[in-house]
């Protein structure tokens, strides 16, 4: 399995074209250093939440889309090396004015505990965050496991569920505020890939109409601090 590193930040509308020129400047330095793929995802159907979302994870402002992005690594090990050497700043390309508020943009190394499907580039990606005790971290991917047929018979082409590793707390924003994490509880990136928005809100109404007078099952974390969003990818390596 890879190690990835999640990110989660909000910038501008109007600043799309040059946060995309700006991805594709940075990959070629991560992927001298090893990378195997980096993904840009763009807020597309990102909805405000009773109690969590991207939106107060992000201290998004009103002209801001929320993104949701990862770049895949052969092992945490690679992953370390690279982020070491750009904290020495010694060999760090020139790049684009950065188009955000770097300040409020959050990350983490993550260890990919499901892995289900064929990642392909330009699906359409149903990012989730959430916090889970790091007691049930079994139990949560049994949890995940168990969904898989489900999301697939829906229409779904891949599925990533990724347990935090080495996630940082920040000074102003992180995943364990994102959360609103617990004492104990460890921060989970996740994604969902459908070929296209259509066949992912589809299968959301199928989902929501199938569990229409059931009870909840009861899950291994949270549910109510859970946020997730719709996001197209706007820079792929992979093409």
């Amino acid at each position: 399995m890879t190690y990835v590193s999640g990110f989660v930040a909000a910038v501008p509308a109007a600043n799309k074209d040059a946060f995309i020129a700006h991805a594709k400047a940075g990959w070629p330095w991560f992927q001298e250093r090893g990378a195997l793929r980096m993904v840009e995802c763009w807020g597309t159907d990102v909805r405000h939440g009773k109690q969590t979302d991207f939106y107060r994870a992000t201290q998004a402002r009103k002209d801001e889309v929320p993104l949701f992005s990862w770049v895949e690594w052969p092992d945490r090990e690679t992953c370390d090396a690279a982020w070491a050497s750009m904290e020495d700043g010694s060999d760090l390309p020139e790049m684009p004015e950065m188009p955000f508020d770097g300040k409020r943009m959050f990350w983490g190394g993550f260890d990919p505990v499901v892995q289900v499907g064929e990642s392909r580039p330009g699906s359409y990606v149903q990012g989730f965050v959430l916090a889970a005790p790091e007691t049930s971290k079994q139990a949560y991917i049994d949890m995940a496991n168990s969904a898989s047929a489900m999301f697939q018979r829906m229409g779904a082409l891949y599925q990533a569920e990724c347990w935090g590793a080495d996630v940082p707390r920040g000074k102003q924003t992180d995943f364990y505020r994102a959360a609103d994490a617990r004492e104990g509880e460890v921060p989970v990136f996740a994604w969902i890939e459908w070929p296209d928005r259509a066949t992912c809100d589809e299968a959301a109404r199928k989902m929501e109409s199938e569990m229409e007078g059931q009870d909840m099952p009861d899950m291994p974390f949270d549910g109510m601090r859970m946020f997730w969003g719709g996001f197209t990818p706007v820079f792929d390596s992979r093409g």
